[in-house]
């Protein structure tokens, strides 16, 4: 019995994905379990699996479509099951010839092609890309290269032919290093050949605007469609900003102390190695579980309010914003925070982090010190009822005993959602964070 493939929620708060790119062709065998293709979720681009045994007898959906959640992307069956009536009809799709026959070339396809699951779709043709009438009996595997998503994202946007890099990761996985190299060799390689007169080496780059580190546009404007996490920010935003009833807080805390004790654990050794950040997120979560007020949700008619802290830290990735969770922040100690933020952040990057590792938060922290910002508000993440945006330091002279000292000091501010959080619990809050980080020993007991 055929199998419909279904474009699947691969992330809680999904509501469609974009098909990236189909690891399996018309007329491949396929059993439950087997990789189908990779899905751009909001969040990270997830693998979507089969759910039955056969042969891929049709491909739905191209590569680069968007498809709602329960949308049918693709037919699993028998090589001889009649499939008609599950793709709208046979003729609504393009059917490969067997491997007997001469391969003709579809109405629409460019000279010189067969009419393989690759063709593109003639102008008017439906959505459905193809399907098999039986697996090629005679046809040599030629599955894809490995490559990692973020390496394949990397060599679409600056125009490399992946499939002509050199993968140095295991079983020659091309990675994102791989794609950088060739990306940095190819406008080397043009060069000398200008100056030579001589063919420049392949290096699997086009020459392309996309090649360029930065976003080329050519003539007025340039319209880039809109990621599916990108999507997600601007829904999420438009459900903070307006509906929610914000105030915000602000506090400069000295952290001459925290500078102190930071140098003395890189001092100790690279088990001991924490950032400043790490250090303020501890503070941040010791502060929650005091407060538990401030470690709350709003849903509509009622506000939940949580004993453990499971701590959201704002990454900033090439898409845009996503905030992997540390959970039971406040039972962990430094190292692990530490240890956990850097994974966390580098597998956000890389868009492989699964949907537990990003979802669950119960307050969020945001900090973009590191680029020179003294001082921002950053806005809810729904239905939290706060966020703690992070300032970078700065040294000042502070007037103690009768001199001016120098003192490393920094801001934060606190967005509250009103209808939790009161200006006063908001304010005792930050009163412990400021405790916490003028003496960090306290948060070693």
């Amino acid at each position: 019995m055929a199998t419909k493939v279904m474009m699947e929620a691969l992330s809680p708060t999904m509501e469609e994905g974009r098909l990236v790119k189909w690891l399996k062709n018309i007329g491949d065998a396929v059993k439950t379990g087997d990789t189908l293709a990779e899905v751009e979720t909001d969040k990270a681009i997830m693998e979507l699996v089969a759910r039955g045994d056969g042969v891929l007898r049709a491909r739905l959906v191209e590569e680069g479509a968007v498809s709602p959640i329960g949308q049918t992307i693709g037919i699993i069956a028998k090589p001889d099951e009649d499939i008609a009536a599950l793709t709208g009809g046979a003729a609504a799709v393009a059917t490969v010839p067997p491997a007997s026959a001469p391969a003709a070339t579809p109405a629409g396809a460019p000279q010189g092609t067969t009419g393989d699951s690759n063709w593109p779709l003639a102008t008017g043709a439906p959505t459905a890309v193809a399907v098999a009438s039986a697996p090629p009996a005679t046809a040599a595997p030629s599955g894809p290269v490995r490559s990692s998503p973020l390496a394949r994202r990397i060599a679409a946007e600056r125009g490399v032919a992946i499939d002509q890099v050199h993968g140095t990761g295991p079983n020659g996985r091309v990675i994102r290093r791989d794609v950088e190299t060739a990306a940095v060799a190819a406008p080397a390689s043009l060069a000398a050949s200008r100056e030579t007169g001589t063919p420049a080496p392949s290096t699997g780059t086009k020459p392309t605007a996309a090649s360029a580190p930065s976003m080329v546009i050519d003539g007025d404007y340039k319209d880039v469609p809109l990621t599916q996490m990108r999507k997600t920010i601007a829904r999420r935003l438009s459900e903070s900003i307006g509906p929610i009833p914000t105030f915000y807080l602000t506090a400069e805390i000295d952290m001459t102390k925290v500078t102190e004790l930071r140098e003395q654990m890189v001092a100790a050794g690279d088990q001991f190695k924490v950032s400043v950040n790490d250090i303020v997120m501890k503070s941040v979560a010791i502060a929650l579980s005091r407060h538990p007020e401030v470690n709350a949700h709003w849903n509509g008619d009622h506000i939940r309010y949580f004993a453990r802290v499971h701590l959201g830290m704002a990454v900033a990735t090439d898409d845009g914003l996503i905030v992997p969770v540390i959970t039971d922040a406040h039972t962990k100690g430094l190292g692990q925070i530490g240890r956990e933020a850097r994974e966390l952040a580098k597998r956000a990057r890389e868009r492989k982090l699964t949907p537990a590792e990003y979802s669950g938060s119960t307050f969020s922290v945001s900090n973009l010190g590191m680029f020179g910002i003294d001082q921002f508000t950053a806005i809810i993440n729904p239905p939290e009822a706060a966020i703690l945006a992070i300032g970078g330091m700065e040294t000042k002279p502070v007037w103690i005993n009768g001199a001016f000292v120098p003192r490393q000091r920094m801001r934060v501010t606190l967005s509250c959602d009103h209808r939790v959080i009161d200006g006063a619990v908001g304010a005792k809050f930050l009163q412990t964070v400021r405790q916490l980080l003028e003496s960090p020993m306290m948060m070693l007991f």
